[in-house]
């Protein structure tokens, strides 16, 4: 999304890694809308363009999952991707699968922009068509007239796709601060986190949710953190400095006990 990160990304070297630098991919279209948008919301209005990078700067790419940054995998996608291939469809999404008591269904909409698939096919290019057209109309970080950034526009999918859109039956999988201990106590096992809210405001405060109270669900955020602590000092040995977020003013969560930082040790403590 910047430059920034296109240098830091190259200086990892990941052999897994292919990046796509944004310059090369803007089209005349996107850089118009661009103008009147915050950073947030023209990263919303990318979205839907981020498979068609793909499929056009490689012909040999059949399927393409977009991904959150803030998800962490504690089990293996194809798990989900299992269950789409035998669906026939095209096009993979999610719910965002709200315990009743955090049901913001009327404002972020039934599904999550967090793990979504496109196949190189007619019917998943149409789907795909569909929502870049309506993002360049209108992807702001507001409700309004039933839309909300990119997510909104996902609501009616299942009735306007139908033949195309697949909508993920094991939505028990996909754990996040909303859901996770109302799915804990059914049982359920995740494979995947949606780390929402996660903020690093210095090397030793982290908010690890907010609006949400978050109960038998620590532990995943106790594995989570030590995998960011491991992620940190790889980039810091390569000269990437960990970037903090402005410390809000508005509550946040943290463990109760005490957790790792993410670099060194701290007393723990509740903030």
């Amino acid at each position: 999304m910047d430059e920034l990160v296109e240098e830091q990304l190259r200086r990892l070297d990941l052999s897994y890694v292919s990046l796509i630098p944004l310059r090369e991919a803007e089209s005349d279209a996107l850089l118009e809308v661009k103008k009147d948008r915050t950073r947030g919301e023209y990263c919303w209005t990318l979205t839907p363009f981020s498979p068609q990078f793909v499929f056009d700067r490689d012909q040999t790419v059949k399927r393409v999952t977009y991904l959150d940054t803030d998800i962490f995998f504690f089990d293996s996608p194809q798990i989900l991707l299992e269950e789409f291939e035998k669906s026939g469809k095209h096009v993979l999404i999610t719910e965002h699968a709200y315990a009743p008591e955090y049901n913001h269904s009327i404002t972020a909409g039934r599904f999550c922009v967090q793990f979504m698939t496109f196949c190189r096919t007619n019917e998943s290019n149409e789907v795909m068509r569909w929502w870049q057209d309506r993002c360049l109309e209108w992807c702001f970080a507001r409700y309004e007239d039933g839309k909300f950034g990119d997510q909104r526009y996902l609501d009616d999918w299942p009735e306007r796709f139908p033949n195309a859109v697949h909508v993920l039956h094991q939505k028990e999988k996909t754990f996040a601060p909303w859901n996770v201990d109302f799915f804990l106590e059914a049982g359920c096992s995740p494979v995947f986190f949606h780390f929402q809210g996660l903020r690093i405001f210095s090397p030793k405060k982290v908010q690890l949710y907010a609006g949400y109270h978050v109960n038998k669900g620590h532990r995943f955020y106790l594995e989570y953190m030590a995998v960011l602590r491991k992620v940190i000092l790889l980039a810091n040995n390569k000269g990437i400095p960990l970037k903090v977020a402005p410390v809000s003013k508005e509550r946040f969560h943290t463990l109760r006990t005490i957790i790792r930082t993410l670099i060194g040790i701290t007393k723990y403590a509740r903030l």
